[in-house]
Parts: structure tokens; sequence; C-alpha cells
């Protein structure tokens, strides 16, 4: 925004504290006026023999307070000037830092030193918020380079099936097509899981009581086909669980969740446990599974997009890699956590803690 110039903040706190000091030098010389006038009457001999009139006391008395008020203005401006200054100090380095970051350069920081004061709350927030930004200009960076990569192998393979087809013309066409639609289809599903995961980074979407137990019945039901496909035995213990959020994206959330539970599983025999309780102000929703053994520092990596853990090849159930991504998403749009721990002996556990519904308002 363009704005005409004025006054620097310094000038104007200095013009502020010399009037203050040059108001207050005036109303005690008036006061000092006023309580000579009123108790050394006319005739009073003083202290030297002297009777002083008032003609006299005040052309005696208007010439100092000139000047005392003359050298309080020059004291109040130059004393005004530095005190401003060193009062704006802070600001200076805040704006330094927020003229940094307009310009791309995140990872400075202004770490101002010294005791707690509102300027010093205001730097420990900016330094905050630079924190977070940076972190989230580098997880978009990534997000953006790993989803151009993943979107560019269906069309690169699409343009080799095409190639192959003119070049070889008597090769079956029914199988081109259908590798052709395998191949355009986990394009589409990897299109939209990235709109689900725009969708909830953005938080457009209506907050309204929901039931994760009633979530959960409808996300089970949708896997249990391929539950059964792979071996794997879905056991849930639910209970009216009322969350505030949007009913479409937590069904996501939770299906997500139980299809990576069926998917990264034990070949056989598998299992997997959902649960939901409530408390007092949470919400909480567990799916954990059996599975290969995990590394600590291999669950921590699960919620970044298109990460997969040792051996999670793909597979035609293994989805686009955004599942936990989009599950962590959605749950920091509803101002919840997620939490990834290993099992002991295998597989995952998944805890999701969600805002309560006030009970006016639960299902």
């Amino acid at each position: 925004m363009d704005r005409a110039p004025g006054l620097s903040v310094r000038l104007k706190l200095t013009l502020s504290y010399a009037g203050f000091l040059m108001l207050a030098s005036a109303l005690l010389l008036a006061a000092v006026w006023v309580f000579l006038l009123r108790y050394v009457p006319d005739g009073w001999p003083g202290l030297l023999g002297v009777a002083p009139n008032r003609y006299l006391l005040l052309s005696t008395f208007a010439p100092a307070a000139a000047v005392v008020l003359a050298f309080l203005l020059v004291f109040g401006l130059v004393g005004g000037w530095i005190l401003a200054g060193r009062m704006l100090a802070p600001l200076a380095r805040i704006t330094d830092a927020t003229r940094k970051a307009a310009n791309g350069s995140l990872s400075h920081r202004i770490q101002l030193e010294g005791r707690k004061d509102e300027f010093r709350e205001l730097a420990d927030a900016f330094d905050a918020m630079l924190v977070r930004l940076e972190a989230h200009v580098a997880e978009q960076r990534r997000f953006a380079a790993n989803a151009s990569h993943e979107l560019r192998t269906p069309l690169a393979i699409s343009q080799a099936l095409l190639d192959v087809a003119r070049n070889d013309l008597t090769q079956d066409p029914g199988e081109l097509v259908d590798r052709l639609h395998a191949v355009n289809a986990r394009a589409i599903d990897l299109t939209e899981a990235l709109l689900v995961l725009s969708r909830a980074d953005q938080r457009s979407f209506t907050r309204e009581p929901v039931d994760l137990s009633l979530v959960v019945e409808e996300a089970t039901e949708t896997l249990l086909q391929l539950a059964e496909k792979r071996g794997v035995t879905i056991d849930t213990s639910t209970d009216i669980t009322p969350a505030i959020g949007s009913q479409a994206l937590l069904l996501q959330m939770t299906t997500n969740l139980v299809h990576n539970a069926i998917v990264h599983n034990l070949p056989k025999q598998g299992t997997v446990w959902v649960t939901t309780s409530v408390h007092p102000k949470t919400a909480v929703l567990t799916v954990e599974n059996t599975g290969e053994k995990l590394a600590p520092q291999l669950v921590s990596t699960l919620v970044e997009p298109f990460q997969r853990g040792t051996e999670r090849v793909r597979t035609d159930d293994a989805g686009v890699g955004l599942g936990l991504a989009i599950v962590k998403s959605i749950t920091q749009a509803h101002d919840g956590t997620l939490t990834l721990t290993h099992r002991p002996a295998g597989g995952l556990r998944v805890t999701v803690h969600l805002p309560a519904a006030p009970p006016h308002t639960g299902s």
C-alpha cells in the first residue's frame, strides 16, 4: 500500500515526551506563581527586609520561568529523542526481520534478548511464526515436487503404451485398453487425493456434530470386502463418540486409516483393531494392526506425502501414497492431534484426538 510520507514514530514520541514535560513544568511554575501571589502579601519585608510588590515579583519571576521552560524544552527534546530511540530499537529489528521475510528470507530470526515485555513477546511470536512458515513452505515445495513426480509417472506409462501400440499393430487392443484404464484410474485416484488434501489444508468445510462410532461403522463396511480378500479380520469396539467437524472429511480420514491398516498387514491372518472413546474434551479414534516390525525412526515419516515404510511397495490396493498425509491434514484442520507409534509385536498404532462435541449437541 502506497502511503504519503509522515512523521516518524520516534519524532512523534519525542514531541510527546517534550510536550508532556513542558506542560508539567508550566503547571508547576503556575502553581509556584499562584502560591507567591496568595501567600506573599504586599508590603512583606522579605528575606532582606525589602518589601516587594506583586509587579516587582512578576518582573523577577517571569524571565526566570521563561529560561527554565526553554531549558526544559531543549532537555525534553534531546532526552525524548534518545529515550524514544532506545524504546523503539526492538521495533526496528522486528521491522528489518519482516522485510527480510517479505523478500523470501524465512530463515532469519529476531532473537530479541532481555526480559519479557510487549516488544519481546511480539518478537518471540514473530520468530515462532517464521519457524512454522519456513517449515510449511519447505513441506509445500517437497509436496509439489513429489506430486509432480507421481503425476508424471502414469502419464509417462500411458505415453509409452500408446507408442508401443502405434509401432506394433499386431498387439491386442483389448489388453492395451485394460492397461490404459488401470493407469488412468490410478491417475484419477491420485488427483482426487490431492484435491481432498487441498480441501483439508484450506479448512473450507462446515463444522457440525459427528458421531465417530457411526463413521467407523460406515468405513469398515466399505472396506470389508477388501479385508476379506486379503484375509484380514476387522475388530471394532466403539461407543457413541460425538466430535465436531466435517462428516465427509472425518469419513475420509477413518477410511484412509482402516484401508492403510488392511493393506499394510500380515500376508495371512492379519488383524485390524478400530476403537473409539470419548473424554471430557476430546473424542479419540484408534486404529492399529498387525504387520511387519517398523523402526521408530521410520514411523514418524509415514505421514509425509508419498512416503511408504520398508517393503511397502505398490500393489493394486496400496493407494497413491497420500493416505496418512491426508489423515494428518484432516486432523490438523479439525484442531486435533495425530500420534503414530509402532507396536512391539509388529504393525502400527494410530491415535487421533479430536475436539469433542458439547453434550447438548451430541448425536
